[in-house]
């Protein structure tokens, strides 16, 4: 995740932003803003309402009802002036496929009135930030899915913007591809605001200073990546493993976890032999002065001389909390019982 940075006046505003077709609504009244030097990862099951979000943020869309303001400038009345601010990377990045990536590149060089040496200059970086150098001659057409998404990535950071929107970044992409996608967000942080939509919950914890979870089409959690995690059942929990001698030690052991003053529950996982684990889950939050659970566990394991081969404590579980906060999956479930604008506090 990128460093803590001092928040600015927001570079991206959303207020009310609600879109209907017909009976449904896709998004509800959906308010939110993202200063300069923060990635904000827009987070919700499929149907949730994110892509449609987007395509209003950018303009794409006409909004039923509400404002988007990018860069100071409204998005319905002013929106050639806040789209020349901002980069875009839709679902899907669609481009021509007849066209190679360095004459796609050019096109949207020409279009957003780059030319001459600075479009040269503007290509040559977004080409090595993507790694696009080996298919720049091939037809789009032609190229993997990992590499059609490097163009659309190309073409969103083309022009230098203040604000991207990027809709799944790194859909199709290979670990080591997505790794070096990562690192360009946490770089292109430093001075730009940046709204991204993904389901892939470990690039929350890797690139985003704050999620928004979404669903049915209204915010349902809004936090730090930390922040959420620490709504896990997991958070802070300690797992263990050590060998005893017969199953009766195994048992007293698993009486004497329970009896920490940081343990709300103990939960025992056999393996064959002697080894056993048991995972700690923690009380809630309480007195500030109080040891940590993993602290707790680790001095009783010495005081016992129990034989210990593994010992750790978990953030939490970012999973966890998305599934527990969304329900748009089944059907007939009932909302979260949430605000529309849920602060999540550690």
């Amino acid at each position: 995740m990128t460093a803590d940075k001092p928040m600015t006046e927001p570079m991206i505003k959303i207020e009310g932003l609600t879109k209907r077709f017909g009976p449904f609504v896709a998004v509800n009244n959906v308010s939110f803003s993202v200063p300069k030097g923060q990635v904000l990862g827009f987070l919700g099951p499929n149907g949730a309402g994110k892509s449609t979000s987007m395509k209003m943020i950018t303009g794409f869309l006409a909004m039923t009802s509400g404002r988007v303001t990018v860069c100071g400038h409204d998005i319905e009345t002013d929106a050639m002036a806040a789209q020349k601010r901002m980069g875009y990377l839709p679902e899907g990045a669609p481009a021509y496929g007849e066209m190679t990536p360095i004459d796609f590149l050019r096109f949207v060089a020409e279009v957003r009135g780059i030319r001459g040496a600075e479009a040269a200059s503007a290509i040559g970086l977004a080409v090595a930030r993507t790694t696009l150098a080996p298919v720049l001659d091939q037809p789009i057409e032609t190229l993997s899915k990992g590499f059609k998404r490097r163009v659309g990535l190309a073409q969103a950071i083309l022009h230098d913007p203040d604000v991207l929107i990027m809709d799944e970044p790194t859909d199709g992409l290979d670990p080591n591809q997505k790794h070096q996608v990562r690192l360009l967000i946490q770089e292109m942080a430093r001075d730009k605001a940046i709204i991204i939509s993904t389901h892939i919950l470990e690039e929350v914890e890797a690139v985003c200073d704050r999620a928004l979870i979404i669903d049915r089409g209204r915010i349902v959690a809004d936090g730090t990546p930390r922040e959420l995690m620490g709504r896990s059942r997991w958070h802070n929990a300690v797992t263990l493993t050590a060998d005893f001698s017969t199953p009766d030690d195994a048992a007293a052991a698993e009486a004497a976890l329970r009896g920490l003053s940081g343990a709300a529950s103990v939960e025992r996982s056999d393996a064959d032999g002697p080894s056993n684990s048991f995972t700690v889950f923690a009380r809630p939050h309480g007195d500030d002065t109080k040891m940590p659970l993993a602290e707790e566990v680790a001095l009783l394991a010495r005081e016992k001389g129990w034989q210990v081969s593994a010992l750790y404590a978990e953030k939490g579980r970012l999973d966890e909390v998305f599934r527990m906060l969304t329900h748009s999956d089944a059907p007939g479930a009932e909302l979260p019982d949430a605000t529309p604008h849920e602060a999540i506090s550690a």
